[in-house]
């Protein structure tokens, strides 16, 4: 899924699929995701915010680096990377930070990710810890993350490519992958299967439904040999 696929149907689509994702939950994407794709895809438990509010959209990419002073692209300021990972419409997406090896530093904060409130992104889903957890309370997205942070962490790591693969937690993500997290984790499903698995996770919830019905009626005395 490409940055300009921004259309009434594609935001409509989107939101739909945003509903569906949250009515659903993580652990039933989960094991939809395990039933279309071999690859891991999912990512444990992270902290946020606000948790009452789930994280929904299509993938933006920012690659973290361990810090150097010697490289040019030392230079390069998360702002303008910012906006070449969010391109031309970066409504609805979810703007993903690596941590560059180092999920306990800082990658930001509340006044430099306010661009996301700017922009009207979904969300952030980042490999590290953030600062300004009640700054960040109050933007219109979601924000999910390692943890809340108080010391700055640019000397620790530093922002140095957009709109590339990036790994976190064991997980590839790549650009336009859909994010899907809540209380229970995350969640990296491809952009040309989210409907495929959408579709199976309804049917992992009739199935655990059935179950616990069965559950329900059964007796102790079928089970004594």
């Amino acid at each position: 899924m490409s940055n300009d696929d921004t259309s009434d149907g594609a935001a409509d689509n989107t939101r739909d699929r945003a509903t569906q994702a949250a009515e659903l939950g993580c652990a039933a994407l989960v094991d939809a995701m395990g039933r279309v794709h071999g690859h891991r895809a999912h990512i444990l438990a992270l902290t946020s915010p606000d948790p009452a509010r789930p994280l929904f959209g299509p993938a933006s990419t920012l690659a973290y680096l361990p810090y150097r002073d010697d490289l040019p692209q030392s230079e390069t300021g998360f702002a303008e990377l910012f906006y070449q990972a969010l391109g031309a419409q970066p409504q609805g997406r979810v703007l993903v930070l690596s941590s560059g090896g180092y999920p306990d530093a800082s990658l930001g904060g509340g006044t430099k990710l306010s661009r996301g409130d700017h922009q009207q992104i979904a969300g952030i889903l980042a490999d590290g810890r953030l600062r300004d957890f009640t700054q960040l309370r109050g933007y219109r997205f979601s924000t999910w993350c390692r943890g809340e942070a108080t010391r700055w962490g640019g000397d620790t790591v530093m922002p140095y490519a957009a709109d590339v693969a990036v790994e976190i937690a064991g997980v590839t993500i790549t650009p336009g992958d859909y994010i899907y997290a809540d209380t229970a984790g995350a969640v990296v499903i491809p952009a040309v299967s989210i409907d495929r698995v959408l579709a199976e996770a309804h049917t992992v919830e009739a199935e655990d439904t059935q179950s616990a019905e069965a559950i329900r009626t059964e007796k102790a005395e079928d089970f004594r040999p």
